[in-house]
């Protein structure tokens, strides 16, 4: 008669308050959880927690779940493999116009239509996104992805996610509520009409982003029209700060 041998699954999951808190206190005080949950078990329980709300065993909640300004998140791809292990989603594709700079992103949710959600360079630059330090300029691409994948995942799988924003678009966010832009003086006012006229660009915000144009003029990435059409589409510039931007050297001028 032939045995049958049954090996149990060794799980973090736990089954019981105590048992959240004992793993809580294990993993603050492990090397190996990002530092947002070092030394602050209260912060494992809570992110457990969560990652249980949305099918994500205990070790993968704390890899991919980030605290930003105190509000927790999901990088994107744990977004996009928390969607597509749901029942509910049938279709998740994601694909990239190189000449149009536009990540697409296709959804369906069972019981509804296809959706497609699109973010584009231009899209980034409205947001004044395009060109930031950071991922911004290190993987443009990406992050348009990123963006077009999390205006999607939320719009049709609102309920898988729990209410979970995207990590790297809070943290977009985070950054405007931490460094505000100062407001602008107001230039003049037009005796003739009263219509108050674009808000003069601070010279200080000039200073700090000329040395960024320039890099984007140069490797070809920004024309000067283009650097002074997005500036100028919310604030004047002087003729200075014009001739400034239009003395940049392009390509091989440089």
């Amino acid at each position: 008669m032939n045995q049958v041998t049954t090996q149990s699954t060794f799980s973090l999951t736990p089954q019981n308050v105590t048992e959240a808190m004992q793993l809580a206190e294990l993993m603050a005080n492990s090397e190996m959880v990002p530092k947002d949950f070092k030394g602050k078990p209260g912060n494992v329980l809570v992110a457990v927690q969560m990652g249980a709300d949305v099918g994500l065993p205990p070790m993968q909640a704390i890899q991919n779940i980030a605290v930003i300004n105190g509000r927790p998140a999901l990088w994107g791809d744990a977004v996009k493999a928390v969607v597509l292990g749901s029942p509910l989603c049938l279709k998740f594709e994601e694909r990239f116009d190189e000449p149009t700079m536009t990540a697409y992103v296709t959804v369906q949710r069972k019981g509804h239509a296809e959706v497609t959600v699109t973010f584009s360079q231009a899209d980034a630059e409205k947001a004044s996104l395009w060109g930031k330090s950071g991922p911004w300029t290190q993987y443009p691409k990406r992050m348009l992805q990123m963006r077009a994948r999390g205006f999607a995942a939320r719009d049709e799988f609102a309920d898988v996610l729990k209410g979970l924003s995207v990590a790297e678009e809070l943290q977009d966010y985070s950054e405007r509520e931490v460094n505000p832009t100062p407001p602008a003086t107001i230039k003049n006012i037009n005796e003739a009409t009263g219509e108050i006229l674009q808000p003069e660009y601070p010279q200080a915000h000039f200073d700090k982003n000329y040395p960024k144009w320039n890099t984007l003029i140069q490797e070809g990435t920004k024309t000067h029209d283009a650097i002074i059409s997005m500036v100028t589409s919310k604030y004047s510039l002087t003729e200075e700060q014009i001739e400034m931007i239009k003395s940049i050297p392009v390509g091989e001028e440089a």
